[in-house]
């Protein structure tokens, strides 16, 4: 028996990395999983790798028309939303001085805005039923800030407080809502900022986690384990100094 038994699950992000770890992690614990992701491909693939149960939805979270048409599609094919998770992210690095607007709203508008469209559109479900569990992807830089990485640290750091702040607002109708912080992670999104020389560094130094060990984490978040569990954020951050790696 699945900690997640008989739930329905909404993943966004879900196409690789974090996301689709958390999305196969689900369907072993028996939870139905809608894989939505802005690739459609991606989508499909990990859906495929999923097989009955799963349900592959194209989706940019920062519209507010395709998040609408992603938990009713979801609804349609499993009848309901139990979890949602906030995983889909977006980060332009750089100097603040020599930032665009156009990269800074972006990092907003999936971070911040998809966050706030996804929960608005799950809630309109689970505050009927009395019931639900949302989780949010948040990350250490929104508590250590780190130079370069202004946009996506102030989205983060967003998106904790959004976290804290709807915990509060729809404890009364049973609704738990929580984020985690991955720390560094070996994905696409992760290398995509970093050299080789870079890569091979982080893994030396022991920094580097999978998207694998995440799962355990956010499964329990989900489950009836965590229900005493609201308004948290559960961080993963190790600082390791070069000289203690040899």
């Amino acid at each position: 028996m699945g900690a997640l038994d008989g739930k329905t699950a909404i993943v966004t992000g879900a196409g690789s990395g974090i996301g689709r770890a958390i999305s196969l992690g689900f369907a072993a614990e028996g939870a139905s999983v809608a894989i939505a992701d802005i690739d459609a491909a991606s989508a499909d693939a990990v859906a495929k790798e999923i097989g009955d149960g799963a349900l592959a939805l194209t989706c940019d979270v920062a519209d507010s028309a395709q998040v609408e048409a992603m938990v009713a599609a979801t609804v349609e094919r499993f009848g309901r939303v139990d979890i949602l998770i906030n995983n889909a992210g977006r980060a332009r690095g750089g100097p603040v001085s020599r930032m665009s607007e156009e990269d800074w709203d972006s990092v907003f508008a999936t971070n911040v805005r998809g966050t706030f469209l996804c929960s608005r559109a799950v809630l309109g479900k689970m505050i009927p039923q009395r019931s639900g569990v949302i989780v949010n992807t948040a990350s250490g830089i929104g508590i250590r800030p780190r130079p370069y990485m202004a946009a996506y640290g102030a989205s983060k750091a967003a998106v904790i407080h959004f976290t804290e702040s709807l915990a509060l607002e729809v404890a009364r109708y049973g609704i738990r809502v929580n984020a985690f912080t991955p720390g560094v992670t070996d994905t696409p999104f992760w290398r995509a900022f970093r050299t080789e020389e870079d890569v091979a560094e982080a893994f030396r130094l022991g920094e580097v986690g999978q998207p694998e060990d995440l799962v355990p984490t956010v499964v329990f978040l989900c489950s009836d384990a965590s229900r005493e569990i609201s308004g948290a954020t559960i961080p993963r951050q190790i600082f390791v100094a070069k000289g203690d790696v040899e």
